[in-house]
């Protein structure tokens, strides 16, 4: 263990090593930034300026010098707002001062000039240069963090105000290569990426599944989107608002009060544009509690949510803001679904169906486990200012169209559902695979993931307005197969399914066990099949795993207590085939029926000999190895997996994945699947 790793108590991994070689000086250590954060109230991208400055470095003796400049920077620099009259006193005293602080300006037409508002120094009456405010229009929209030198002047004619802004820079990345940005991006393969975005946003990807940590990055689409609407309602504590407040210098959170026509979109009096014109993304926290001073307010934000422009006066002002609204629920989702709609907790003047359907996704926060140490990273991650800024440079870019070669949307989508889904897809490519590179698997999952945050929004638009919004049945059709799949939402399916969704439900997909296995693995991974590379062995540690056996179990089962289904073992996400070699060493001779031998008691041993009837094993050759075929029949009774460390799990296929259900949902799905 190095001397880094010994401080820290954290070893430096693989792709620690990977990020600080691709990208030097562009990365640093998250934990560091929690450790100054403590006691300095300043946005994490403010820290991560100075850390990512002065110890973007893996050496511990960097690291160490690094972190007491930062430490006296702060100390020197950052103003607590109690302190701030003998900051004065101090200025007054030196003449002179550098002072981190956040700066906003405004114009006194009374006067014919511009006021800067320093919020820590707490003096509304600063004077500053008009070529600054010019310059960084941020300022006068909401304010920005910026590194500043205060002169303090006595002069004659400005005794009463003797405060003056000599020099202004606002915290942000000084210079932007998006060349060299890809470049280290070519470096890292997909799953590599995720992890350091995720850990890019403080959080550690090991302890979130794939769908977990597209959920946690969903939040950056509308950085990297122009005028993309989202919203986020669930529990609290999970960490909605962070992203929004800490994260990126580009975007600007307004926490509940009262929102006026102004603030937002254009002050007629003095011509100044609003929020909407000025930051990449407004986020409204605490949207239960939002107040609009009138109906305009929200009709307003509706027309600007469709068409990006917004009319005030006698002009219309184009705006490439996303918006994000950000709350959270009264009860559980399969409560307000059962009792109202997903909606329920919006102000009032918000349940318009006419609003709602702009929002082009719904991610579901309930989903999202709430904040604790464990969840916290203590790797590298891009500083947020650079991935900031990359997000920024990435919103000229669109891949709207880029399904259209491999995929079509089904007929129950409309030009708004389609919209919808295909600036979400275009979102997460950007963030994913900013090199243009994917591949079709990869797509079909984001255009699933997609159609799913639509989705949920349709079904409470139904709820609201059933004769507008009947059609809901989303799906999406495989252009070289010509087969179309249905999408479910994992709170409406199966798990005690409404009624209302049932009733225009097209036919489930014909039975797997019908198609060839060469079909199978054109069609791709769905909620009724599935690939593994492997049943015994970790293709990464070159070794047998149980918890890759544990896997075959898991899916096996999730088939049964759902739909049914089939899994292929030997063939790699992307649907080629790999074989078996590695998994025939680990049986006696090294042959088929030995492995058929294996994988029956392996089942009879982890779900019950009865379960087995309900499975058929076969094996198919292919050029590049050996395929073995696991067809699932749906079971009549829960099927439980024993081993665990929980002695006996429920296991369902939702979607594209295999989840391991809680007591509580345990219990809802038994009764509703079995009745």
């Amino acid at each position: 263990m190095s001397r880094a790793e010994a401080q820290t108590g954290t070893a430096m991994d693989d792709l620690d090593r990977l990020a600080n070689d691709a990208y030097p000086g562009r990365v640093v250590r998250k934990d560091l930034v929690r450790q100054v954060k403590v006691g300095a109230n300043v946005p994490v991208y403010v820290l991560e300026f100075l850390i990512g400055k002065y110890c973007a470095s893996d050496d511990p003796a960097a690291i160490a010098a690094g972190l007491e400049v930062v430490n006296e920077s702060l100390r020197e620099n950052f103003i607590r707002p109690d302190e701030s009259e003998k900051a004065k006193a101090e200025l007054k005293r030196k003449g002179r001062h550098r002072l981190i602080d956040k700066v906003d300006v405004r114009l006194v037409p009374s006067e014919d000039k511009f006021w800067a508002h320093l919020l820590n120094f707490g003096d509304k009456y600063v004077n500053i240069p008009e070529e600054v405010v010019y310059k960084y229009e941020r300022l006068l929209g909401g304010g920005a963090w910026c590194q500043l030198d205060l002169v303090y002047n006595v002069s004659d004619e400005l005794l009463k105000r003797p405060f003056f802004i000599a020099g202004l820079k606002p915290i942000q990345v000084a210079a932007f290569d998006m060349d060299e940005y890809l470049a280290g991006r070519a470096r890292l393969n997909r799953d590599e990426w995720v992890d350091l975005a995720v850990r890019s946003i403080g959080l550690e990807p090991t302890q979130f599944d794939l769908r977990g940590k597209l959920l946690a990055l969903l939040r950056l689409v509308p950085m990297a989107e122009r005028n993309y609407n989202l919203i986020e309602l669930g529990p609290w504590g999970t960490g909605k608002s962070f992203v929004y407040r800490e994260t990126s210098p580009n975007a600007i959170l307004i926490s509940g009060g009262k929102v006026t026509v102004a603030q937002l979109f254009v002050n007629l009096s003095s011509g100044r544009i609003g929020l909407l014109g000025v930051w990449d993304v407004v986020a409204f926290d605490e949207v239960a509690g939002l107040e609009m001073s009138d109906s305009t307010v929200v009709n307003m934000l509706k027309d600007y949510m469709e068409s990006g422009s917004f009319a005030r006066g006698k002009d219309e002002t184009p705006a490439e803001a996303s918006v994000v609204l950000i709350g959270n629920t009264s009860k559980p989702p399969e409560e307000l679904i059962a009792t109202t709609h997903l909606f329920a907790d919006l102000p009032k003047a918000m349940i318009d169906p006419a609003f709602l359907d702009r929002l082009h996704y719904y991610l579901p926060g309930w989903e999202v486990p709430k904040l604790e140490k464990r969840l916290f990273t203590s790797h590298f991650g891009f500083v947020s200012d650079y991935l900031a800024e990359a997000l920024r440079q990435l919103r000229k870019k669109s891949y709207v169209g880029a399904l259209d070669s491999d995929f079509a949307l089904g007929a129950h989508l409309s030009a708004r559902d389609e919209r919808a889904v295909r600036k979400t897809v275009s979102g997460l490519l950007k963030i994913l695979h900013p090199d243009g590179k994917w591949t079709h698997a990869e797509l079909r999952e984001y255009l699933e993931f997609a159609i799913e945050g639509r989705r949920r929004v349709k079904e409470q638009l139904r709820k609201l307005a059933p004769h507008d919004y009947s059609k809901t049945a989303f799906s999406y059709v495989e252009r070289d197969t010509g087969r179309e799949v249905w999408v479910d939402l994992p709170e409406q399916s199966d798990t005690g399914k409404p009624e209302f969704v049932q009733e225009e439900r097209p036919p489930l997909d014909p039975a797997t066990r019908h198609m060839t296995t060469a079909d199978l693995m054109r069609l791709g991974e769905n909620a009724r099949v599935e690939f593994k590379s492997s049943a015994r062995w970790n293709q990464h540690t070159d070794r047998r795993d149980d918890a890759i056996e544990l896997g075959v179990v898991k899916t096996v089962a999730g088939f049964m207590n759902a739909r049914g289904g089939t899994l292929l073992i030997g063939v790699n996400d992307d649907g080629g085939v790999i074989g078996l070699k590695k998994d025939l060493q680990l049986v006696e001779k090294h042959d088929l029926d030995r492995y058929e031998n294996w994988m029956t008691t392996l089942l009879e041993t982890t779900i019950g000999k009865p379960s087995i009837t309900n499975v058929s094993l076969s094996f198919e050759r292919f050029e590049g190895g050996d395929v073995c075929r696991i067809d699932v029949e749906p079971a009549r009774m829960p099927v439980f997996v024993r081993g665990g460390k929980s002695g006996a799990d429920l296991y369902v296929r939702l979607n594209n994945s295999t989840r391991l259900l809680n007591t509580s949902e345990a219990v809802d799905y038994i009764r509703t699947h079995w009745r």
